[in-house]
């Protein structure tokens, strides 16, 4: 396969129709000779990317101000809950009469009675953490780390952090789990849009890094039991920002561009790193390299299913790029082991 094609395939997998006509129409044999260095393809990449025009912005919205929070902690946790289920179901009303259908639904799914959230902010593409099971009494805590195109309007995807969660605690269930394990679905950082420059880049996952590495501090004052963290395409690279400064017994990363690192090494941590990749996930054909380009570094370093790279690699089925936490998934079981303490069970590669 041509280095190009390939490369298209790749990202094309992450990128909305529009975005994949551009680079359809991208010919291999009149853009590039076919020895041309898979470091400058990246270039050509990231390039292309900041041609990509953005899609259009969200309606401007008049949000009520947030309530102000209590601080985490067990006695006042159900009174946390309370106020941003209240501000939720305002901010649907609201999100109706500005024009935005699709965010109010998903506004009024994520405000009913039986969820239950940390946080929430519907301002820009919105933010929220939403706790899945008995958070106060689990003995292990999982957190599902988004990737690009996440946002408030999709919440609730098979790829988006609130989906994801729903689905990886049900199969801890399944898997005789019982109360021993709570999942947080963490949109707690601005994930990049994946019809920008920024998909390519560290600055998103930096700053996201710093937020996650926040939260978990303050989740000690809840429960302080053993952290995994489990993190989809660009969020692996938020994971891998993460990964020296906070505190997790795993960290899992699945359909990875990389996690900015060269090796598990260069990781600093003392997690034990899972890597998986589907069968028919397209980003296993982007180049996984990292350049600097004007000042600028662009991609995320090795591939983090290489075992050059040093991860435990973990079967993740034959599904594609938004299907590792699709309920009935081979690689959402074995998320749900990694995050049951359970790994070592699993067979590795």
């Amino acid at each position: 396969m041509r280095p190009l094609h390939s490369a298209r395939i790749g990202l094309g997998s992450l990128l909305p129709s529009g975005v994949r006509h551009h680079l359809n129409r991208l010919r291999p044999g009149k853009i590039m000779p076919n020895g041309f260095r898979r470091k400058a393809l990246a270039v050509s990449i990231a390039v292309g990317a900041t041609l990509i025009t953005s899609g259009p912005a969200h309606a401007s919205i008049a949000y009520s101000p947030l309530p102000k929070l209590p601080a985490l902690s067990v006695s006042l946790l159900t009174e946390r809950y309370d106020l941003n289920r209240a501000a939720m179901a305002k901010a649907a009303t609201e999100a109706e009469h500005g024009g935005d259908a699709l965010l109010a639904h998903t506004l009024r799914n994520l405000s009913i009675p039986s969820r239950d959230f940390l946080s929430f902010d519907p301002s820009g593409d919105g933010r929220a953490i939403e706790v899945v099971g008995d958070l106060v009494h689990a003995k292990r805590i999982a957190v599902v780390v988004p990737g690009a195109g996440n946002t408030l309007s999709n919440f609730d995807s098979v790829k988006g952090p609130g989906g994801g969660a729903e689905a990886l605690w049900s199969q801890a269930q399944d898997l005789g789990a019982g109360g021993s394990v709570a999942v947080i679905g963490w949109l707690g950082y601005d994930p990049p849009s994946v019809d920008s420059i920024h998909i390519t880049t560290l600055g998103h996952a930096e700053t996201g890094a710093k937020a996650l590495r926040g939260f978990l501090n303050q989740l000690k004052a809840v429960n302080n039991a053993p952290v995994t963290l489990l993190c989809h395409s660009y969020g692996s690279v938020v994971c891998g920002q993460a990964a020296h400064s906070v505190k997790a017994t795993d960290i899992a990363v699945f359909g990875s561009p990389g996690m900015g690192v060269g090796s598990v090494a260069d990781l600093n941590t003392g997690a034990r790193i899972w890597a998986g990749r589907g069968a028919s996930d397209g980003i296993a054909d982007v180049p996984h390299v990292q350049v600097d380009l004007l000042g600028l570094d662009v991609g995320f370093g090795d591939d983090p299913v290489d075992p050059a790279f040093g991860a435990r690699r973990f079967d993740a089925g034959k599904g594609g790029h938004s299907d590792y936490l699709r309920p009935g998934s081979l690689a959402l079981r074995n998320l749900a082991l990694i995050a049951m303490g359970r790994g070592d069970s699993l067979k590795t590669s």
